[in-house]
C-alpha cells in the first residue's frame, strides 16, 4: 500500500466523522462523529510514521497514546449522556441544556 492510499482514507473517515458531528442532533451520535474524526486523524499520524520513520518507536507510542485517549473521551461522553438520558429523558443536543457553559 502506499501512503496516498492511507492518506485518502484517513480524509474519508475524517470527511464522514464531520458531517455526522455536525448533522446529527442526538448526542451519542455528534460523539460517534467525532470518534470517526479522531480515528481518521490516527490513521493518518500512523501512515506517516510508517512511511516517514518507519525504524522509531515514537510514532507507535502517539497511536497509542491517541487511542487510550479516545477510550477514556468516549466513555467519559457515554457517562454524561446517559447521566443526563436518566435525569431528564432528554438524548438531542438541542434539549439538553445542562451542557450549556
Amino acid at each position: 500500500m502506499i501512503l496516498e492510499l492511507f492518506l485518502l482514507l484517513a480524509a474519508g473517515l475524517f470527511s464522514i466523522g464531520l458531517f455526522g458531528a455536525l448533522s446529527q442532533q442526538s448526542i451519542v451520535m455528534i460523539m460517534m462523529g467525532i470518534e470517526l474524526m479522531i480515528g481518521g486523524i490516527v490513521v493518518g499520524a500512523a501512515a506517516f510514521w510508517h512511511f516517514l520513520a518507519p525504524a522509531t518507536g515514537s510514532g507507535q507510542v502517539v497511536v497509542v497514546a491517541a487511542l487510550v485517549a479516545m477510550a477514556v473521551e468516549m466513555a467519559i461522553g457515554f457517562a454524561v449522556t446517559t447521566a443526563i438520558f436518566r435525569a431528564r429523558q432528554v438524548d438531542m443536543a438541542d434539549a439538553a441544556q445542562d451542557l450549556k457553559g
